[in-house]
């Protein structure tokens, strides 16, 4: 009997230490990173344009942008784009076609605050707009995919609120109230376990999101780079008049109607994002 205690007793020290070895070598989630996103959104052709502009039109527009993360907070930002931002185009008939561009935008997240700050530009005025983070009714699907290495899980939402038509119409400030509903489709990895993702989608999934598909291509988020490293500090934005979201638009009503007072009598125009 003692012959037979020996052998077992190293079987299992030898057991043990096998143990200790392979939670010694597994890797720790990834908390903390970079991630570089392309954002395709289709435009949307202003009405009534000339032919010789409608062919000059772009169809759809990339900008790139940044995610930092490290677990408790994230910051968006815009990274620099070849076309600089905000463009204005002349239809050649007294109307204005204005392009707001990304710009050096950027917005805050900090969760255990349920906090969002953005930092926005409007006609070269700056706005710190304090706001929550808003979150959607997610429906998690069993479909997966491989993005960048990752295997992704589907997951689905609608999105139903309420956007702002802007135009200026023989000198006169038009505002008009759209329904917007929104049918979300996102690819999320929980290999990397922190709920961020692209732009307003923070805080919404049990891992990074990779990739988002609004209103079947309509606007498609995608991720072309992930760093283990934060490239730069993740902090509040600074340096603008601080605002809510309903002072935003007010400052955004009032600027464009001093932009109208400039323009020559008669003059339209439009601002798409």
């Amino acid at each position: 009997m003692k012959k037979l205690f020996l052998p077992w007793c190293l079987l299992l020290a030898g057991w043990a230490q096998a143990q200790q070895q392979g939670a010694k070598s597994e890797v720790p989630a990834r908390r903390e990173g970079t991630v570089t996103y392309e954002r395709v959104s289709q435009m949307r052709r202003p009405a009534n344009l000339p032919d010789e502009v409608a062919a000059r039109f772009p169809k759809e527009r990339t900008d790139v942008f940044e995610l930092l993360f490290n677990g408790d907070q994230s910051l968006w930002r815009s990274a620099p784009t070849a076309d600089g931002g905000d463009q204005s185009v002349s239809t050649g008939n007294g109307n204005f076609f204005v392009r707001q561009g990304p710009n050096n935008e950027e917005a805050y997240f900090n969760f255990s605050k349920g906090q969002r700050i953005d930092r926005r530009e409007l006609f070269d005025n700056e706005f710190i707009v304090m706001d929550t983070i808003a979150r959607l009714a997610w429906k998690l699907g069993d479909e997966t995919k491989v993005l960048l290495g990752h295997t992704v899980r589907k997951a689905t939402a609608q999105r139903i609120g309420q956007r702002m038509s802007i135009s200026m119409e023989n000198g006169q400030m038009k505002r008009t109230p759209v329904t917007d509903t929104s049918s979300i489709v996102a690819w999320y990895t929980t290999d990397i376990p922190v709920s961020v993702g692209p732009e307003d989608f923070q805080g919404q999934l049990p891992g990074l999101v990779l990739e988002v598909d609004v209103n079947s291509g309509r606007r498609v988020y995608r991720a072309v780079e992930i760093s283990p490293k934060v490239a730069g500090t993740i902090k509040e934005p600074k340096g603008g008049k601080r605002v809510t979201p309903a002072e935003f638009r007010k400052e955004s009503d009032r600027l464009m109607e001093e932009m109208r007072a400039n323009l020559p009598p008669g003059a339209n125009i439009r601002i798409q994002q």
